[in-house]
């Protein structure tokens, strides 16, 4: 467990919780950490939601897909992130989404009941995990608006720049690089690949933006 600390230390879950007190809080947790390869699934739509994932390293997306088999990138996580709390908590029956591992992971399994539940032993740590679970549950109700406002625009270009437009603020410069791929970047924008793949070249050409990979570069060219 010892090499799993420092990741722990900076999840938001555990935000206030000393690193001297962070081993009695997994035992009282009964954490255990699963290994997952690339592509494999940790949490499958459908199945029981009960437990919360804490990433201790590698990257998970949370997708949505339907009846045909069409992929929707929700959400990316990364090492100190949490995912299937809210379902978890809500006690729904079963996970109305997926989270499969994008590259070779490791997950700390809790079961969400251990969290909000005060311990035999009163630990006086659960009043801490509850109020930190609580503020990540409305961070990510946030986030989850932002998407919406970009996969709700009219077009890709306006899609591409909605995304990009954010990603921009954040980095708080018009220079910045995305977590995405193009297919996972098509994905997230709920757009084909191919002709997401177009409308940037038209933007580039315009001089709206430049690009490499994953490296930005909104410029002042107009957006109409």
């Amino acid at each position: 467990m010892d090499e799993y600390i420092h990741i722990l230390q900076n999840c938001p879950l555990f935000a206030g919780v000393a690193e001297s007190d962070l081993r009695s809080v997994i035992r009282c947790l009964s954490a255990r950490v699963s290994r997952f390869e690339r592509g494999e699934f940790i949490f499958m739509e459908g199945t029981a939601a009960i437990s919360v994932g804490v990433l201790i390293s590698g990257c998970v997306h949370v997708l949505r897909e339907d009846f045909w088999g069409n992929r929707a990138i929700v959400t990316r996580i990364e090492p100190g992130g949490i995912f299937g709390e809210a379902f978890a908590c809500a006690e729904v029956l079963n996970f109305p989404v997926s989270v499969m591992a994008s590259e070779r992971s490791r997950v700390m399994l809790i079961d969400c009941k251990k969290i909000i539940t005060i311990c035999s032993s009163a630990c006086e740590f659960h009043s801490r995990l509850i109020k930190n679970l609580l503020r990540i549950i409305a961070d990510k109700n946030v986030m989850l608006t932002q998407h919406l406002d970009h996969v709700t625009r009219r077009s890709i270009r306006e899609k591409l720049l909605a995304y990009l437009s954010s990603r921009a603020r954040a980095a708080r410069g018009n220079s910045f690089e995305i977590p995405f791929n193009r297919q996972e970047l098509a994905d997230y924008i709920a757009a084909d690949r191919s002709a997401m793949s177009s409308e940037l070249c038209r933007m580039r050409d315009e001089g709206i933006l430049r690009f490499h990979k994953n490296h930005f570069e909104l410029l002042e060219g107009t957006t109409d």
